[in-house]
């Protein structure tokens, strides 16, 4: 095993110093860093643990705002009884990550800020039309994530929570790999002040995206009759040992379909 330095940030100022160390990485749950150190995909000069900070946990909700500590768990927002009000539908989404082990230890904040291109979180936040909140500035969902494990970060910033307004209505439905659980395709559909949104996860070549082609005729009609002969464009789906880009252009919709039936419950 390679040496690494390991520091217990106090604060988030205190986060931001040692990050300037060396190659420095953030690491909280550590669901991905770790995996990704043991076999050499990444190779840190220091860790910066971030999961005591009590600046970074909880769930708030104040009228029809929602705000998420980065260091809040996977269970913390699933069984959060004030989340569960305001917005089940993202209760819902983090229930169905991974495992028991992995929603106590994996955040909502690292999950954003790696950006798999199949995690369930970042098709939330872009459905969800949430505010990406930092160390620095505060950042629009559709301008936060960039493409395959690339987001708007910049070196030394840090992921301190996320807000958005609670929906009219939402859900969540995916399609999971039976193995790993992350979503062969995810939808998030969001129906609320500022129209439909849909955003799709595990299924684009580039990552998580909104299907305009689903928001907009969703927009004329939120029910999922509106969805029938509706399709997303083939050529912008991956394509990979768990399922062909037709397959995936195929799912999105039923996926859509049924998120938008579960919304309408």
């Amino acid at each position: 095993m390679y040496s690494v330095n390991y520091h217990r940030a106090s604060s988030v100022a205190d986060a931001a110093k040692l990050l300037k160390s060396g190659d420095a990485k953030l690491v909280s749950g550590g669901m991905t860093l770790i995996p990704a150190m043991k076999t050499r995909l990444a190779a840190p000069s220091d860790l910066v643990d971030v999961s005591r900070i009590e600046a970074l946990k909880g769930v708030k909700v104040s009228g029809k705002t929602v705000t998420i500590g980065a260091a809040t768990t996977h269970f913390e927002v699933a069984s959060d009884e004030k989340l569960k009000k305001a917005c089940p539908a993202l209760a819902h989404l983090a229930s169905l990550i991974g495992d028991p082990a992995v929603r106590h230890r994996g955040t909502i904040g690292g999950s954003i800020a790696n950006n798999d291109p199949a995690a369930d979180y970042p098709a939330a936040m872009l459905a969800l039309g949430a505010t990406i909140v930092t160390n620095k500035r505060e950042i629009a969902a559709d301008k936060f994530f960039k493409g395959l494990f690339e987001t708007a970060l910049k070196d030394g910033e840090i992921v301190t929570a996320v807000t958005f307004a609670a929906p009219a209505k939402a859900a969540y439905e995916k399609f999971r790999n039976p193995a790993s659980r992350y979503a062969v395709v995810g939808v998030f559909v969001a129906s609320g002040k500022d129209g439909v949104r849909v955003a799709v996860t595990g299924a684009g070549d580039d990552g998580v995206f909104r299907a305009k082609p689903l928001e907009a005729a969703l927009a004329k009609k939120f029910d999922a009759s509106a969805l029938d002969g509706v399709k997303v464009p083939v050529g912008s789906m991956m394509s990979d040992i768990h399922a062909s880009a037709d397959y995936r252009a195929h799912l999105v919709t039923v996926m859509a379909k049924r998120a938008v039936a579960a919304a309408n419950r």
